[in-house]
């Protein structure tokens, strides 16, 4: 499969599955999609040639890509979120501290945080990877990108 098959060329995040988004969160989810579509490698194993489109959503305990190509072939990934629950939940309570430190804790201290947050975010990376692995290949920066968007799916009002 070429680069330009093995890749996502658009990708939405389903409006039912989320309930609110703060002005960070929603800056967090333009850049994860500005740079997702920018640059990823994305290729479903045993299935049909991209480019793809994605559509991630909540359904019960479970994330869902559904994909579809140019052609219009269509399938869904489902992804039970049990495995990256608490990771979520850490992730979220950093991300809090990240954002209340840059308003007014020292360099230092909006760097140990930071460091943190970025070991959160590629553990969360990493398991997404693990997860998809029989399913789709993806890099490492493509699950980066996928787990920002997981985690704005998962906010709650």
């Amino acid at each position: 499969m070429s680069d330009d098959e093995a890749r996502i060329v658009e990708i939405r995040l389903d409006s039912a599955s989320i309930v609110r988004w703060s002005r960070e969160v929603e800056h967090e989810r333009q850049v994860a999609v500005f740079d997702l579509l920018e640059r990823n490698s994305f290729a479903l194993v045993n299935g049909f040639a991209g480019p793809y489109r994605v559509e991630l959503s909540l359904r019960e305990a479970n994330l869902v890509f559904a994909v579809e190509n140019q052609g219009e072939r269509r399938t869904e990934i489902t992804l039970s979120m049990r495995p990256f629950r608490r990771l979520i939940k850490d992730y979220f309570l950093i991300c809090d501290s990240y954002f209340q430190a840059i308003k007014s804790a020292s360099p230092s201290r909006i760097e140990a945080i930071d460091m943190g947050r970025r070991g959160l975010h590629d553990e969360g990376a990493d398991k997404l990877g693990e997860a998809l692995a029989d399913k789709v290949e993806i890099d490492n920066e493509t699950a980066r990108r996928l787990f920002t968007l997981i985690c704005v799916l998962h906010i709650r009002g």
